[in-house]
């Protein structure tokens, strides 16, 4: 069975960016891998996953309305244990929301913040936002802003604040040297700039004219923001597509993955090191397809010892892709397998979550005992890792396709998405209860 790429760009276009009704879920995935495609990438792998389920409820169906529909992203909690995301769909518009899912005693009130007009404003955001300094959101559209990149323009950079929840666009991306079509978390320095990565744009005349992708940072100016490309990827031997965003360490490097590229050609973990006036970039890891797995497409995390964790979507034993750590050691980084997932395709854009405790948990696309997902977390126990599931997707009311990170409140309740069932097919917002 094949497997829909990551949020691709050229297709979308012909998706619900006029306001129309969203395609259906197998329709929807397989028009997000037309840009990987031509960029010489095809996902498959078979077999089914089998796991027991954990406490689930689910808090909120989407309607495809006002409240939007589809969200390709997580959720982020605030301290008041109140949940904010982003839809690709719906909204007023057509072209996306952002939500609150207000937590109100022991219910939760949906509320769309902002709804995506499709023009200047941005279109179609595919990844969550973040809750930034000053507690306003931060985030990015995939499309819209302007013209280019294959549709209605090349993405932005967007914050929202309280309590009006009026839109600033801070950056429209051109998908030239500057990047576009922006997927991945963000993230801030010490000096509140931000960073995050884009799937294409950079070096001019690579990857099929398109750009393999860029690393960029947003400086805030005394009246406006400024943006640099940190990094632009410039062929397949230096990792294409960084899909997953970037993280720092306390010393300021970033690093990220690349979907595809590197010298197997089965994706990239990479570090960004400031130098000088610029950025220096070595490559970590090179995924081979053998049992470390291949295309890791969502971003990375650090535990409390400095160690790196992250995933692939395909490979391993299982075939339903991977977790993987990456551990400093003399100067370079060791390749560990924390997991071989069973099924058909593991996270997508879901960046695993770690708790106090060193449990790994996260989402997978399309692994599980239905093949539509499956919510999960690894213990570590004696230098092996134990596998637990936390609810396998049906692809009724409690949806299917998750793309979701996990994210706790301070009862260590998860929260998460998934991006298509539930009563009216559009998505949910789910609990698990551990």
């Amino acid at each position: 069975m094949a497997i829909q790429g990551h949020r691709n760009q050229t297709s979308e276009t012909n998706g619900r960016t006029t306001g129309g009704p969203a395609p259906q879920p197998a329709q929807q995935l397989w028009l997000r891998t037309l840009a990987a495609l031509a960029i010489l990438i095809v996902l498959t792998c078979v077999a089914t996953q089998v796991a027991r389920a954990e406490t689930f409820n689910v808090l909120y169906s989407f309607t495809g309305q006002k409240d939007g529909a589809n969200p390709y992203a997580g959720l982020t909690i605030d301290a008041g244990g109140n949940l904010y995301g982003t839809t690709a769909y719906g909204g007023a518009y057509g072209y996306g929301a952002v939500f609150e899912l207000r937590h109100s005693g022991s219910s939760y009130i949906m509320m769309t913040l902002y709804s995506f007009k499709g023009g200047s404003d941005g279109a179609q955001p595919r990844s969550r936002v973040v809750i930034g300094p000053g507690g306003a959101l931060y985030g990015t559209t995939f499309n819209g802003g302007g013209t280019g990149c294959g549709g209605p323009g090349c993405g932005t950079v967007f914050t929202l604040s309280a309590p009006i929840w009026r839109e600033a666009v801070l950056y429209r991306f051109t998908g030239g040297t500057d990047g576009g079509l922006p997927l991945g978390d963000l993230v801030f320095d010490s000096q509140a700039s931000i960073y995050g990565a884009t799937q294409q744009g950079g070096v001019p005349h690579s990857c099929g004219n398109i750009g393999c992708g860029v690393v960029f940072k947003l400086q805030h100016l005394t009246f406006n923001w400024s943006e640099s490309p940190i990094y632009q990827f410039i062929g397949v031997s230096d990792g294409i597509i960084p899909n997953g965003g970037v993280i720092f360490d306390h010393s300021g490097n970033l690093y990220g993955t690349t979907l595809i590229g590197g010298s197997e050609n089965f994706g990239t973990v990479f570090q960004l090191t400031h130098s000088g006036s610029g950025w220096k970039k070595t490559i970590l890891y090179n995924f081979q397809n053998l049992l470390d797995g291949s295309q890791p497409d969502a971003g990375l995390i650090f535990d409390s010892s400095g160690n790196l964790y992250g995933s692939t979507i395909l490979g391993g034993t299982g075939l339903g892709g991977t977790i993987f750590e990456l551990k400093p050691s003399g100067g370079g980084w060791t390749y560990n397998l924390v997991y071989a997932l069973t099924g058909e395709a593991g996270p997508l854009g879901a960046d695993l979550a770690i708790d106090a405790a060193g449990n790994l948990q996260g989402t997978t696309l399309q692994d599980g005992s239905y093949v539509l997902g499956s919510g999960f977390k690894l213990t570590p126990s004696q230098g092996s890792w134990t596998y637990t599931s936390l609810h396998d997707f049906t692809g009724g009311n409690d949806g299917q396709l998750p793309q979701s990170n996990l994210v706790f409140d301070s009862s260590g309740n998860m929260y998460g998405t998934s991006s298509y069932g539930g009563e009216n097919g559009d998505g949910v917002i789910f609990q698990i209860t551990p």
